[in-house]
């Protein structure tokens, strides 16, 4: 777990001077760096990364009273807007964690 707390602090540094996609630049560092295996290097990077636009995204939506997440969740035909969250953080996960993947099969690659 220590690994998806760094990845999140470090991206969370990124995020506040680079675009959102700079979240790769640590996870697959610390993949490349801190991967012991492909499935734990992807799950440490979905949970780092997921935990940190889920905190991001509650911030957001609750500093607008959940206008905007409503209007999207409406943009898309979806039930609720809480779905709209959601499906953001699977999203910022998924980065995360193929990110660190790679990173780990970078490491795997040049040590052979």
């Amino acid at each position: 777990m220590l690994l998806a707390l760094l990845i999140a602090i470090t991206a969370w540094i990124l995020s506040l001077f680079m675009p959102w996609w700079s979240l790769a630049i640590p996870c697959v560092l610390f993949g490349a760096w801190k991967g012991e295996k492909g499935s734990s290097s992807f799950l440490y990077g979905f949970i780092g990364i997921g935990a940190l636009w889920l905190i991001q995204v509650l911030i957001i939506d609750m500093q607008n009273q959940q206008v905007l997440s409503s209007r999207i969740a409406d943009l898309f035909s979806l039930p609720h807007s809480s779905l709209v969250i959601l499906i953001t953080v699977i999203i910022g996960g998924l980065a995360g964690g193929f990110s660190t993947l790679t990173g780990y099969f970078a490491k795997e690659f040049f040590s052979n």
